[in-house]
C-alpha cells in the first residue's frame, strides 16, 4: 500500500485511480480543470465506464481529486495520463505532457516512481520527461525512477478492462522497469515488459496504426465495390470464413476516438523528424479515412438524386454521433464532420443520439432531436452512423423513407448500405 497520484482524470486516469483505490492505495486524482475536480469531489462521474456509485465508493475509500500541484510531493508513484492530441497542423501537441512533466519535476518526492501513460512518439520519455526530472540535479535510479506504460483503455468494452488487458511496461533503466512492473503487477493480470521506453512507446503506436491502415483498406474497397455493384459486407463475411491468415475489418463513415485518428500521426511525425522519410502507409491511410465523411455525404446526395431532390433543403437525420457504440464520447467522431458538411451544403440536417444531447459544429451548439420517430417521419434520408444498442433497427427501417446504413447491419428495399 502506498500513495499514488494520477495526473489527468479523464477516460484513462479515472479508471486507473479506481483500480488503485480498489487495492487499498491512497489515491489522488490531479487535474488542472477545477470544474472537473469539483464534479468528481461531489460524486458525479464524467466517464462512461465509471458510474456515479463507483465514484462514490472511491471517495469513501479515500480517493481525492485535487488541483494542487504540491500534492504531487505526497506520492510514491506518479502516473501521467494527460491528453496528447494533434495540433492545428496535424502534428503532435505535447503541451499537456510538457506542463504535467514540469509540475512533476517541480514537486517530486525523492525516490518516487514516475510513469508516463500518455500515448506519444518514440523517445518522449527519454528526451523530454527524463531531462526535466534530472534538471534539478536528480539522478535516475537514485532520486527517481522512470518508465513508460501505454494506456490501453477501450471505453465501453464489456470484456476487457484495465485489470485483464495485458500491460506493456518499459523502464528507462532495468531498475526503473522492475519498479514499474512491481507497481502494475498489483492490479493487472499480465505484464509484457519491453527492452526500454522507446519500444513500449512504439508498440502502442503500432497497435493503432495497424488498425488505421486496415480500416483504410476496407474503406477504399467499399467505395470500389459500390461502383462495381458488389456487396462489400458479403465479401468480408466470405473472407472471414477462412480460419487463418485473415482478420475482418469493416468499412464505416471514418475513424474516431482518442487513438486511431491520432496515434499514426505521432509515429509518422517522428519518422519524418528523425529520418526525413515519409511513412507512406500512414499517409495513404489517413487520406482515405479522412475522406470518408465527405464520401458519406456524396452517397446521401446520390440517394436524394434518385428521388429528384437536391441536397440543398432536404431533410437528413443522422443516427448516432459518438465514435463508437453505447458510449457518450464524441472525440474525433467522423459524424461531427458529416453533420458539418451537410449543414454547410444547405441540407436541413439534424441528429439523434440517446447518449448525446448536444454537439459543437463549426463553433456553434447544435441540439439533438428529442423524439426519434417524429424526426424519422419528417426526414427524406435517415443515416445510421453508429449502431447503439438502444436503437430498434427494425422499427427504424420500417419508419424511414430511405435509410443509408454505414454499418451494414440492416436490410430492406428502402435500405442502402455503405
Amino acid at each position: 500500500m502506498g500513495t499514488s497520484i494520477i495526473l489527468g482524470q479523464g477516460y484513462v486516469g479515472l479508471p486507473l485511480a479506481q483500480a488503485l483505490t480498489e487495492i487499498g492505495d491512497d489515491v489522488l486524482g490531479f487535474d488542472v480543470n477545477q470544474g472537473l475536480v469539483d464534479r468528481l469531489s461531489s460524486g458525479s462521474s464524467h466517464v462512461d465506464d465509471i458510474a456515479d456509485a463507483t465514484l462514490k465508493t472511491m471517495l469513501d475509500s479515500g480517493y481525492r481529486a485535487t488541483t494542487t500541484p504540491s500534492d504531487i510531493a505526497l506520492a510514491d508513484v506518479v502516473v501521467i495520463c494527460v491528453p496528447t492530441p494533434l495540433d492545428p497542423h496535424g502534428g503532435p501537441d505535447m503541451s499537456f505532457v510538457e506542463s504535467a512533466s514540469e509540475l512533476v519535476a517541480a514537486n517530486l518526492k525523492r525516490g518516487a516512481l514516475v510513469i508516463l501513460e500518455s500515448t506519444t512518439y518514440p523517445g518522449t520519455t527519454s528526451n523530454l520527461l527524463r531531462p526535466l526530472l534530472e534538471a534539478g540535479g536528480r539522478v535516475l535510479d537514485q532520486d527517481f525512477y522512470l518508465a513508460f506504460s501505454p494506456e490501453r483503455i477501450d471505453p465501453g468494452n464489456q470484456k476487457f478492462n484495465i485489470r485483464n488487458t495485458p500491460k506493456i511496461v518499459g523502464g528507462e533503466s532495468t531498475i526503473s522497469g522492475d519498479k514499474a512492473v512491481e507497481f502494475y503487477s498489483r492490479f493487472v493480470s499480465e505484464i509484457h515488459r519491453t527492452a526500454g521506453t522507446k519500444e513500449a512507446e512504439t508498440a502502442k503506436l503500432l497497435e493503432n496504426t495497424y488498425r488505421h491502415v486496415n480500416i483504410a483498406l476496407i474503406n477504399e474497397l467499399a467505395m470500389f465495390c459500390n461502383d462495381l455493384g458488389i456487396d462489400v459486407w458479403e465479401v468480408v463475411k466470405a473472407a472471414s470464413s477462412k480460419p487463418y491468415g485473415f482478420q475482418a475489418f469493416y468499412p464505416g463513415p471514418g475513424v474516431g476516438g482518442h487513438c486511431i485518428p491520432v496515434d499514426p500521426a505521432y509515429l509518422s511525425f517522428e519518422v519524418k523528424r528523425r529520418l526525413g522519410a515519409d511513412f507512406r502507409f500512414i499517409a495513404t491511410a489517413m487520406d482515405i479515412n479522412n475522406g470518408m465523411p465527405r464520401y458519406v455525404v456524396s452517397r446521401i446526395q446520390a440517394i436524394l438524386n434518385r428521388e429528384a431532390k437536391p441536397l440543398l433543403g432536404s431533410k437528413v437525420l443522422l443516427l448516432g454521433m459518438t465514435y463508437k457504440p453505447d458510449i457518450a464520447d464524441l472525440r474525433e467522431s467522423p459524424s461531427l464532420e458529416i453533420l458539418e458538411i451537410l449543414l454547410h451544403e444547405g441540407a436541413d440536417a439534424k441528429f439523434f443520439d440517446p447518449h448525446v444531447s448536444q454537439a459543437r459544429i463549426a463553433g456553434e451548439t447544435v441540439t439533438g432531436e428529442p423524439d426519434l420517430f417524429a424526426a424519422i417521419g419528417e426526414s427524406d434520408v435517415v443515416v445510421l452512423l453508429q449502431a447503439h444498442r438502444a436503437f430498434d433497427l427494425e422499427k427504424i427501417v420500417e419508419a424511414s423513407t430511405w435509410l443509408f446504413d454505414t454499418r451494414g447491419i440492416t436490410s430492406g428495399e428502402n435500405v442502402e448500405r455503405l
